[in-house]
């Protein structure tokens, strides 16, 4: 399956020397598989995980989380999957320079540009506007250990807040959230990932099978929202396109109209009312 980032909601990962997991990870249902190369692979096995994920990936679409950029391990990370792989995770980006050293190694592979540092939020707006930025993602447990805070919704606020304006200022998609690591927890999920939504946040990474589902629902428009979509585009498209309102009674201008395109594509129907 090939998936374009602004479609996908669920980010599944998988340990890049983990034999079992490398082939039960494709049969979850994930809109996207990570395989990942970086922190869950302990060093001494770093070279046979790389060959391991670069032969899964000759036969299976994926993306891979590579190590960090203009380390020798990311070197032969990109020498080994450049060519293979559907797209790549960089790790703890920092600079626009990082992203252009990556793309200058796997020319044409869209990367997606994970903000995991004081600086890298700080940064954020020039890494997304790298031109080989795919899309930036959040990485929520390395920000709060460089900050020395907690992983809370208010704690995190103004960072992931930053990075929504930050994609959407360079004209990327919405940024994904980052791991929930509590993998028991469904409540919990299911709280952080609307919250993620309501930032203005798209997607979502997980760390095992039992939370690609939730992910799923919560970034799926709901039967309510899309009969919603269905009759302002349908009082829009009456009007001409002039404000107007729906049967309900709702204001509809130009830019409400937009959020229900919005939400009809992201259901997989067509904009027109009915």
């Amino acid at each position: 399956m090939t998936t374009i980032p602004d479609q996908v909601r669920s980010w599944l990962f998988a340990p890049g020397h983990d034999e079992k997991l490398l082939g039960k990870v494709f049969e979850v249902g994930a809109d996207a598989v990570l395989l990942d190369l970086e922190d869950a692979v302990p060093p001494h096995i770093k070279d046979r995980a790389r060959d391991m994920v670069a032969s899964v990936a000759a036969t299976k679409p994926c993306w891979v989380r590579v190590n960090r950029a203009r380390s020798p391990e990311c070197e032969r990370d990109l020498a080994a999957l450049a060519g293979k792989v559907s797209g790549l995770r960089i790790p703890k980006v920092e600079s626009a320079e990082e992203v252009a050293w990556v793309a200058a190694r796997a020319p044409g592979v869209p990367l997606d540009c994970t903000i995991e540092s004081a600086r890298g939020v700080l940064a954020a707006f020039e890494i997304a506007s790298a031109p080989a930025c795919a899309l930036l993602s959040y990485g929520g447990i390395d920000l709060a250990t460089d900050l020395g805070i907690s992983e809370g919704e208010r704690e995190t606020l103004y960072a992931r807040s930053h990075l929504v304006i930050a994609a959407r200022s360079a004209g990327k998609p919405k940024p994904s959230d980052g791991v929930y690591a509590l993998l028991q927890d469904d409540d919990g999920l299911r709280k952080e990932t609307e919250a993620a939504k309501r930032l203005g946040f798209f997607g979502k990474s997980a760390l095992h099978p039992r939370q690609v589902p939730i992910i799923h629902e919560v970034f799926s428009p709901t039967a309510e929202e899309l009969a919603w979509a269905k009759q302002v585009m349908w009082a829009f498209e009456q009007s001409g396109g002039a404000a107007t309102k729906t049967a309900a009674g709702e204001f509809v201008d130009r830019p409400v109209a937009e959020r229900a395109k919005q939400l009809l594509r992201a259901g997989g129907e067509e904009a027109g009312g009915g």
